[in-house]
């Protein structure tokens, strides 16, 4: 099971990857293995000493109870106090934020992973769309005849 942020990989260009765990309730986690989660506008919060994952959403599961559940609230990352004292500098000393990437099971954990990344332009995007749909034009054009 694996929970892509599409939007993510366009809107950023991600120049360092690595993997948190998270803090989560049971009901969240059998969602989460059921695949019912969304990263869409999602983003990370360094906050003291802390990071936090903001407003991703894992829908409730169904056969838990839904008395004062929040699909959007505020959830704690578990990294090391290395790498968060390493990405608050690189944040703080350039125009990088903090993205989360897919959510994925590893054994009985679930992780994240996040990525350090800098916006891209308009014409970035514009580029790399022209790219995908050059990529996509030869290979449907050689299918078939590259052996």
């Amino acid at each position: 099971m694996k929970i892509v942020n599409r939007k993510a990989l366009f809107d950023y260009t991600i120049l360092d990857r690595f993997e948190a765990g998270i803090h989560l309730t049971g009901g969240e986690v059998k969602s989460l293995k059921g695949g019912h989660a969304s990263l869409e506008g999602s983003f990370v919060r360094l906050m003291g000493s802390e990071a936090y994952l903001v407003n991703a959403q894992i829908f409730p599961y169904i056969y838990a109870r839904p008395e004062g559940y929040d699909p959007k609230r505020t959830r704690k990352l578990l990294l090391h106090k290395k790498e968060i004292v390493s990405l608050k500098s690189k944040i703080e000393g350039s125009n990088l934020t903090l993205v989360p990437l897919s959510w994925y099971t590893r054994g009985p954990h679930i992780k994240l992973e996040v990525g350090l990344a800098r916006g891209k332009k308009q014409y970035e995007k514009r580029e790399a769309k022209k790219q995908e749909d050059l990529k996509r034009d030869l290979e449907q054009e050689y299918r078939g005849k590259v052996k």
